[in-house]
């Protein structure tokens, strides 16, 4: 079927041009074989092209995906709902597990997707599993799961309401769209067009193979004066929570002198910290030992721009103390961002770091970010708190 349909495109395509050439009469400068020969190739190209992206999503429902789903669901429609998702998933997730709202079927399986939670602790299981997204299909006669709803929009995750059940939900950005085969409402912080999540990647990569050069040349100087101060590794790296509350490896030059690890992560870097070394204070407080994130940027662990990256320990405690916190994830964090050039940096107020965090997201675009990177260059490197 897609073999017809690409030549009879390539058909028209190739009749449109006839007439174009016909009508500005310059159809006699044209070989009739190089036009023949030029569509027949434009037909089999188009053709391996859809083939091979074909293959690719094939590939990669074979081998997994990295986006989660959870599924939300009532007692009468689990299995259904759970058989619909694996039928018309093509690829687009990976299923998390399940929750019944209306029964208590924690451990039972339904097409090998196990129920894992029920209404009491559904919320509590997809903070602590990192949940990306999740996805609420329940019949009719099961009440409106307004609470329920509000609680997962605090937690950062995107939902998914079938649209039968939709009504007034909580949320910045709502937008109709396809999730297997039901017509969801989707209820998110912010949401981005694919060419804008394109265009922020592309600044990325170009903005980390800037800071990973200027890195290499800050190296050799910074290198030598580090290890003098402290015999030790040159790099540290420290466990942080990134996009969709996943950690990865935060690198950065070392400031401090080598101490447990265990011990190190539960405690905060405080005014005049015993633990800095001379060459240390220097380059905290010129922000030159955050220059090895851009390789973080690179790899696609950070952006430039977004909310700064916090230890688990910590997240753990923020997100039990502070309303919205886990909102932060559902970006990918930066180097810098819109709280730390309207300094909140280092010790300073959580709550309000978190709110212009919130704000970031909520209000998202390209030029915002052009903004924070153009106020990081005026007062974003040297600050009163980084110590």
């Amino acid at each position: 079927r897609d073999f017809v349909i690409t030549v009879q495109h390539g058909a028209i395509l190739g009749a449109l041009s006839v007439v174009y050439l016909f009508t500005i009469k310059e159809r006699q400068n044209y070989s009739r074989l190089s036009l023949l020969i030029t569509f027949i190739l434009y037909i089999f190209i188009t053709y391996g092209t859809r083939e091979l992206h074909k293959r690719e999503l094939r590939r990669q429902m074979e081998t997994g995906v990295k986006q989660t789903l959870f599924i939300v669901t009532s007692r009468d429609m689990v299995g259904d709902v759970i058989a619909n998702m694996k039928d018309h998933n093509y690829a687009r997730y990976k299923l998390a597990g399940a929750a019944v709202i209306d029964d208590d079927q924690v451990g039972r399986s339904y097409h090998d997707v196990t129920v894992v939670a029920n209404k009491d602790n559904v919320v509590t299981y997809i903070c602590h599993q990192w949940v990306d997204e999740v996805l609420i299909v329940i019949s009719d006669h099961v009440a409106y799961p307004q609470k329920l709803i509000n609680q997962l929009a605090e937690t950062g995750v995107t939902v998914h309401l079938n649209l039968a059940k939709a009504s007034d939900l909580p949320g910045k950005k709502q937008f109709v769209e396809k999730v297997g085969n039901y017509t969801v409402l989707t209820t998110s912080i912010n949401c981005a067009s694919a060419r804008q999540i394109l265009a922020k990647r592309m600044m990325d990569i170009a903005g980390g193979l800037v800071g990973c050069l200027l890195t290499g040349i800050i190296f050799i100087f910074v290198a030598p004066a580090i290890y003098i101060s402290s015999p030790g590794p040159i790099f540290f790296a420290q466990e942080r929570i990134g996009l969709g509350n996943k950690p990865f490896k935060m690198y950065k030059f070392r400031s401090m002198g080598v101490q447990d690890p265990k011990k190190e992560a539960k405690e905060w870097t405080t005014k005049n910290d015993v633990r800095v070394t001379p060459v240390g204070r220097i380059i905290r407080k010129t922000s030159l030992d955050e220059l090895p994130q851009f390789w973080n940027v690179l790899k696609g662990d950070m952006s430039l721009i977004g909310p700064r990256p916090e230890r688990p320990l910590f997240v753990e405690k923020f997100k039990e103390e502070i309303p919205r916190y886990m909102i932060k994830h559902q970006v990918r964090p930066g180097i810098t961002g819109w709280a730390q050039v309207n300094g909140f940096r280092g010790d300073t107020s959580i709550r309000s770091r978190i709110e212009h965090d919130l704000y970031y997201i909520e209000n998202w675009s390209l030029g915002l970010d052009i903004k924070i990177l153009f106020l990081t260059f005026f007062k974003g490197f040297v600050n009163k708190n980084a110590y």
